[in-house]
């Protein structure tokens, strides 16, 4: 009987361990280790450099961000390093936003080990010293103290996949907001001009006679007679299926009376529908440039899980970024937050509070948008979420508990670049065919498509080659009508996916009873 493995105890840490810098103290002396810091400022900085007592060693001065500048600056710290017999040196550097970046990439360039100290804990380390006191030269002093005490902490360099696909999916987040306010604006522009239109479609946005035939009619004097509208649907080549007109027809017959300036207004709806339009063209190809991005990446085995998108996975890639960074599972949602926070004074002990309220914001709200996902379209996770809610459970637990959950096999699936069965694969969800319907769709070039194709079969584990093999069988042998442009990019992945499956060859020696 295997015996049951004790739960390791964390040990208890009074610095952070990203920020450690004792060992180094301790091998050259504190009088011969330097601390350079950088209170940055939007145009300029100010810095100085000391030793690990916090002798000055350079007073505060101001450097500009210039090229020139900065490099004057380092020189001047070069020359004291070797005045002062400083053997080694770290950066720490007071994060701002993206104001501190020409200096933390001029500090790199010089070889320097740099670091980043929070705002929040530069505070905490000069309120005590200064209170009710804030200048650039207590700054400062509070940043030493806080790169001494192991708060001057190492960001990782993350490898250009990923940084790439951090800056898109962020502009691509910022769009899908901005398009947001403007169906709003738009809707309410339509109302003011044609009341009572907008209900006469199921869904305005994606019906497809809607908003072409708004945009060529001012008023609802135009819409009155059924030929009438026919002939506009004939001059502006525009479809109509059903009853929808004999319904236009009727809506424009009780329509009330159009307001005034109404050219006017049907300009300015037109621009907000414009701009509506070229930003969803734009996020359109940004998701063709993270779904390419995100097949260079095993984060792509993630869309295995049905209810997961190539752009619910270029998401949690560009928030998460490269797994080798997290020790754990519970890692990733420390990182987001996504856990109680705790109060323990003397007997007092309150383990389970509210979420903690410091954390990346970016990658909690990520966690939770793929929790909703999950919860809505993955027949598992909708199920455990059902007995939950009869159970009483607040829906805000609910969708930490299932953040938690994927966080674990994100952890499991990208970590160790592996497909293994799960409850919630249930349902046959074959990654090349959820690429090949996503790049149908956004109408990708077949080079494009190809490409992208060809990096997923690299990413792919071997033992889930056979099960792509069969799901792309099955799509040959689906009939078809009219042209059909996959049946050019079978062939192609069967070829790139049997290349990779590896034949067994059975042992000549007997296998023992």
């Amino acid at each position: 009987m295997s015996r049951r493995r004790r739960p390791s105890r964390r040990m208890f840490e009074i610095h952070q361990p990203q920020g450690q810098v004792t060992s180094r103290v301790q091998a050259v002396g504190p009088e011969h280790f330097g601390v350079l810091c950088f209170d940055v400022a939007k145009a300029r900085s100010k810095f100085m450099l000391a030793d690990f007592y916090g002798k000055p060693l350079l007073l505060p001065q101001t450097v500009e961000h210039t090229r020139g500048e900065l490099r004057t600056a380092l020189d001047l710290v070069r020359q004291a390093r070797e005045h002062h017999h400083l053997t080694d040196l770290v950066v720490a550097i007071e994060r701002t936003g993206e104001y501190h970046r020409p200096v933390q990439r001029a500090c790199r360039a010089e070889g320097l080990d740099t670091r980043l100290v929070h705002p929040l804990t530069s505070q905490q380390f000069r309120q005590p010293a200064n209170p009710g006191d804030k200048t650039d030269d207590h700054d400062l002093a509070a940043i030493f103290r806080a790169a001494i005490n192991g708060f001057g902490l190492v960001e990782p360099v993350w490898p250009d996949e990923y940084q790439q696909l951090q800056l898109l999916v962020r502009q691509r987040r910022d769009l899908v907001d901005k398009a947001s306010v403007l169906r709003n604006q738009v809707r309410e522009q339509l109302h003011a001009l044609l009341p009572g239109y907008a209900e006469c479609f199921g869904d305005l946005w994606e019906h497809q006679l809607a908003l072409p035939l708004a945009r060529v009619v001012t008023s609802s004097d135009a819409l009155r007679d059924r030929d009438q509208v026919l002939n506009l649907l004939k001059q502006h080549q525009l479809k109509a299926r059903g009853n929808v007109v004999a319904t236009i027809v009727a809506w424009a017959l009780q329509a009330p009376a159009p307001p005034a300036h109404v050219a006017l207004r049907h300009a300015q709806w037109l621009a907000l529908d414009d701009d509506r339009l070229a930003k969803i063209a734009l996020i359109s190809s940004i998701e063709v440039q993270l779904a390419r991005l995100l097949c260079r990446t095993p984060f792509v085995l993630l869309m295995v899980i049905p209810g997961i998108s190539v752009v619910n996975a270029a998401d949690l890639a560009g928030e998460v970024g490269p797994l080798h960074l997290y020790p754990s599972a519970n890692a990733i949602t420390g990182r987001a937050g996504l856990m109680p926070s705790r109060y323990q004074s003397d007997l007092v002990d309150r383990p389970n509070g509210p979420l903690r309220r410091h954390g990346n914001r970016r990658l909690r709200r990520t966690l939770l948008q793929v929790a909703d996902s999950l919860v809505s379209c993955n027949h598992h996770f909708g199920v455990q979420t059902l007995a939950w809610r009869q159970r009483g459970k607040d829906p805000r637990w609910i969708r930490v508990k299932v953040a938690k959950a994927f966080s674990r096999l994100l952890f499991a699936i990208v970590g160790g670049k592996t497909l293994f069965p799960h409850p919630c694969r249930q349902e046959d969800h074959y990654l090349t065919r959820k690429l090949i319907d996503f790049h149908r769709q956004a109408k990708t070039p077949m080079a494009e498509v190809m490409g992208d194709l060809a990096a997923l079969c690299q990413q792919l584990p071997r033992s889930a080659c056979a099960t792509e093999v069969a799901g792309l069988n099955h799509l040959q042998e689906m009939p078809r009508r009219g042209p059909q442009p996959i049946a050019e990019l079978v062939p192609f992945v069967l070829a790139r996916l049997q290349a990779r499956m590896v034949q067994s060859v059975p042992s000549e020696e007997a296998t023992p009873g």
